[in-house]
């Protein structure tokens, strides 16, 4: 198969919140830097993020950075590692300002200052109490986030290569990383992308399950990447499923709604969450309300015939509050639930929303592998941020508006990282090896000429509901075996799907077949990660694993105080310890998690 090769500084995958940052900082340094991006990048998946970005600024009462890390690590059930979560919440004002510098609109208090409004988990003084720390811009940040950090690049001369399809990671033998191969949408050009430095910034892949706040472009491109390049897959066990989603949409509702004073009621008209987090009520963590969601309804207090769905009241707020601080909410209550929130709930229902796991890095923005000397040994040229990395800040379970947070500070450490690296060792692009790139080849060779195969929307949606009946909100032993075996069935199925259109331009049947290729490595990590986990911890709850006085909340930190690396090769597991020693101050000491 024909290819061309073009030669870049740095090549970027994924022109979302991440993969704009991490430009921005390469292109401002005199480096030559391509942004592949499946959509125009004002309309990459950060744009559904609505609520918006944790900082300790203190513009509307006192915080503190150190706050801010004790929530997170509190949230992230002792899985994230504090040395990153100190170092992404130190540096969160900084981020925040530089952005508000680049032009994006925040909404201002009376003072002139950047608004900010509570957010669940986001706490005053070690847990004390609900804190502002959100940044908001409405409830359309992600948006202007985008808008204000393209401009910035367009100002800077980053190269976009829009509607291009990233295939595979190029290393060579040492395993150094030396680009991609990609495809252009339009034509079905075959391109090399040969760079010094690549980065992965290529987002969710939350279209593995059936019900979704994720677009359809999320589908776990650069986890497959990595994972066929040999890269193992950390932490894929721990997906977040978002309180409220549209009940039957699945379209986001924002945690901003509760944050503005939105409260959680069962059939009964009850605030039931009241009785699950005392302290924090609707403002608790995400995987706390969601499964308090989830047991109103299993325990027959759902709303609607069907008792499947809870109502988010906002009835009682100030329509002008409403107009000013939710407005693209209330579109969204009309457009898919068909109620005008001023008026009357909103039908929400837990949706798998994030992934907490993802490719291996540290704070740096560098990838890294257990290796001979470590468990962190840096892969050369290779780099990732935002969704698809695992640093890992959020450990077991995210906080609401730390994945922006995320996207700035580690979009703008992996650029600095890189621009570092090749100021130190300015080099000339190596030799690509032939082989690399006709086993990335291989995959498009096959769907060229596959017949006789199974069909690619069907296998989707085997994967999917396979996806969403074995490993959801709650999760059972015996379920997530006969998930392992049904998943690995699936597997086989993508290995052989056929288009039957073999047209090279805008062929959307080839593009649907590549992107499940990725979601399968995504869906079977998940998976296999999750069976074999035999602890409840943040977002993954097992049946099996009760409360006792050994383990309060079936959490098992003697044996499972450990982040999990899922390997392709051989469908095995490895682990590696969690970072318990931050940067500057004590380690935050485990406890059982409360609100």
């Amino acid at each position: 198969m024909a290819y061309t090769v073009r030669k870049f500084d740095a090549v970027i995958v994924g022109a979302g919140g991440a993969g704009l940052r991490a430009a921005i900082q390469l292109s401002e340094s005199g480096y030559k830097t391509a942004v592949i991006t499946k959509v125009f990048p004002t309309r990459s998946h950060t744009v559904a993020a609505q609520g918006g970005v944790a900082a300790s600024l203190g513009n509307s009462e006192e915080d503190h950075w150190h706050w801010h890390m004790y929530d997170t690590v509190k949230g992230s059930d002792w899985l994230g590692d504090q040395d990153a979560i100190e170092f992404m919440c130190r540096k969160a004002n900084e981020c925040v300002i530089e952005l508000e510098h680049y032009g994006m609109p925040f909404d201002r208090t009376d003072a002139g200052k950047i608004y900010q409004r509570p957010f669940g988990g986001h706490m005053s003084n070690f847990g004390e109490k609900p804190v502002r720390r959100s940044c908001a811009a409405a409830d359309r940040t992600g948006h202007a986030m985008l808008h204000a950090m393209y401009q910035r690049n367009v100002k800077a001369n980053t190269q976009f290569f829009v509607e291009w399809m990233a295939l595979d990671l190029v290393r060579d033998s040492e395993g150094e990383v030396l680009g991609v191969t990609a495809m252009d949408m339009e034509t079905g050009e075959i391109v090399v992308f040969q760079a010094k430095a690549t980065i992965f910034a290529t987002g969710g892949s939350g279209r593995i399950y059936y019900s979704s706040t994720n677009a359809f472009i999320n589908t776990g491109d650069g986890l497959g990447m990595a994972a066929r390049a040999g890269i193992p897959l950390e932490d894929m066990e721990f997906w977040q499923f978002h309180p409220t989603g549209v009940a039957g949409a699945g379209v986001l509702i924002t945690e901003g709604v509760r944050g503005e004073g939105g409260i959680l009621r069962n059939a009964q008209g009850e605030r039931f969450m009241e009785r699950y987090a005392p302290n924090a009520k609707d403002l608790a963590s995400r995987d706390v309300v969601s499964r308090a969601m989830v047991t109103e309804i299993n325990e027959g207090r759902g709303c609607g015939p069907n008792k499947d769905f809870v109502l988010l009241d906002i009835t009682h707020l100030d329509p002008a509050t409403i107009m000013k601080r939710l407005p693209g909410i209330r579109e969204i209550a009309i457009q898919f639930a068909g109620v005008d929130c001023i008026k009357e709930p909103i039908p929400v229902v837990p949706t798998c929303h994030y992934q907490m796991g993802g490719i291996p890095t540290n704070y740096s923005g560098q990838v890294v592998v257990p290796g001979k000397r470590s468990q962190n040994e840096i892969v050369p040229g290779f780099y990732a941020a935002g969704e698809c990395a695992c640093a890992s800040v959020h450990g077991a379970n995210r906080l609401g508006t730390n994945s922006l947070l995320d996207l700035l500070v580690f979009g703008k450490s992996a650029g600095e990282t890189a621009v570092e690296t090749l100021k130190q060792s300015p080099k000339a692009h190596k030799d690509l090896p032939q082989g690399e790139i006709d086993r990335a080849l291989a995959r498009v060779n096959r769907l060229n000429t596959q017949t006789g195969g199974t069909n690619v929307h069907e296998t989707r949606l085997d994967m999917q509901r396979t996806m969403q009946k074995h490993a959801g909100v709650f999760r059972f032993a015996d379920l997530l075996q006969q998930g392992v075996d049904k998943i690995k069935q699936v597997e086989e199925q993508v290995r052989q799907t056929e288009i039957k259109d073999k047209s090279m331009v805008f062929n959307t049947a080839r593009i649907e077949a590549l992107e499940l290729d990725n979601l399968i490595e995504v869906a079977v990590s998940t998976m296999v990660s999750a069976e074999a986990r035999k602890e409840s911890r943040g977002a993954h709850v097992r049946s099996d694993c009760a409360d006792s006085a050994e383990f309060p909340d079936g959490r098992n930190d003697k044996d499972w105080l450990k982040h999990s690396l899922w390997y392709k090769e051989g469908n095995r597991l490895d682990y590696k310890s969690v970072k318990l020693t931050p940067l500057t101050v004590e380690t935050i000491a485990l406890k059982k998690r409360a609100y």
